[in-house]
């Protein structure tokens, strides 16, 4: 008889515990994790507690958006320091995703690179190019360095994040096309979708560092400043934004059918519905006016509202304010300014963007910026 695996000693594994961004997350170094993807993923969902509402039983916060990984090792690429692969652990499933990227936990790849001596360090700024194995894209930060470390403090604040830190400059304009190829997926500005009711509704399907469909909140009767927990609890509104994404699922071939979306690729794409701006408060009771913003913007991520606006999200929806004839861009109130300020459930989100127009109707993208802050929270060792 097999007697099974050996427990007899503790099984353990180096790993820090990072906030990037408005997420949190556990980064490992490449080799410190088994090459097999089926021995990864069984390690992963052991790490987070997963499944399990609460992971009560692993370092998962019960939320996707801390339940999340990166793992960093060396580039042997010319345009490249650090190779980085993102994985989504799926909180009451078992489930680990591999086919998108997190804007949020890549702004923690930098300092982790930098303070794992994975790249040569200057003080003042330190340039890190990060390929995202899961896209295939080049994404720079540009990380704040003191004593040859990471330094976490600063005056920068992100909605979402107590509290201030060091600014962090990530440029996503090397993305475009992260899953298809294209800015524009299907080629068109607008697609119209016919839903399960036997509506139609005009979508702009976007790809940008992770693809993502955008619907008006007009489209759907929806207003476009609800609560987070207003739209979670809305049977409704919240199976129609389900059913969108699912159905542009279908349509990029990232799920066979649109029935199916949900279990085979619950991350991707996001969706989020836009609108003009409009006063609101925030998650923690926070009054923002409408004069704050260019649009607002409630995304749907993992089948629940995002608490903020994810950063692979927020250059995609820049990218898409910029391209005249999109859902987005018919949203704004201002297009002149270099930066895109967009109103979420926890605050007001800014990203750069600089561009021109190219042809037809597709602009050149020179800068798609996004700042975050980062730190390190505890260096661990992890048994399983």
């Amino acid at each position: 008889m097999n007697p099974g695996p050996d427990r007899s000693g503790p099984q353990t594994i180096p790993a820090v515990l990072m906030r990037g961004g408005t997420s949190k997350g556990v980064y490992f170094h490449v080799g410190d994790l088994p090459a097999d993807r089926s021995e990864r993923d069984e390690i992963l969902l052991r790490v987070m507690g997963s499944p399990d509402p609460l992971q009560i039983d692993g370092l998962g916060g019960s939320r996707a958006i801390t339940s999340k990984v990166a793992i960093v090792g060396p580039s042997t690429r010319s345009d490249a320091d650090v190779d980085y692969t993102f994985a989504q652990v799926a909180v009451d499933q078992s489930l680990v995703q591999w086919n998108g990227n997190c804007g949020n936990i890549s702004a923690g790849v930098g300092p982790f690179a930098v303070d794992e001596g994975l790249v040569s360090a200057t003080d003042g700024i330190t340039r890190v190019r990060i390929f995202n194995t899961n896209t295939g894209k080049v994404m720079t930060a540009y990380v704040p360095v003191t004593g040859g470390r990471h330094n976490p403090a600063g005056t920068f604040a992100i909605p979402g994040v107590p509290g201030t830190g060091a600014e962090i400059v990530m440029d996503w304009s090397a993305t475009i096309g992260s899953r298809t190829g294209k800015l524009l997926p299907t080629d068109n500005v607008v697609d119209l979708l016919t839903l399960s009711d036997g509506s139609s509704v005009p979508v702009t399907i976007c790809d940008v560092a992770n693809p993502a469909v955008w619907v008006s909140a007009s489209s759907i009767q929806a207003r476009g400043n609800e609560s987070k927990a207003e739209i979670d609890e809305s049977g409704p509104l919240l199976r129609t934004l389900q059913e969108i994404r699912a159905r542009v699922a279908e349509k990029l071939r990232i799920s066979p059918n649109w029935q199916d979306a949900d279990k085979i690729t619950p991350g991707l794409p996001v969706v989020g519905m836009v609108a003009p701006p409009s006063g609101y408060t925030t998650i923690d009771g926070t009054p923002v006016a409408a004069d704050r913003m260019d649009l607002s913007v409630r995304l749907l991520f993992m089948g629940k509202v995002h608490e903020s606006l994810a950063g692979t999200a927020s250059v995609n929806l820049a990218a898409a304010s910029r391209t005249p004839g999109t859902v987005v861009a018919d949203a704004m109130a201002n297009i002149d300014s270099e930066r895109l300020h967009a109103g979420h459930p926890s605050g007001v989100m800014s990203v750069s963007v600089a561009c021109e127009p190219g042809e037809h109707t597709t602009p050149r993208f020179h800068l798609l910026g996004m700042g975050r802050t980062a730190r390190r929270i505890a260096d661990c060792q992890i048994y399983l």
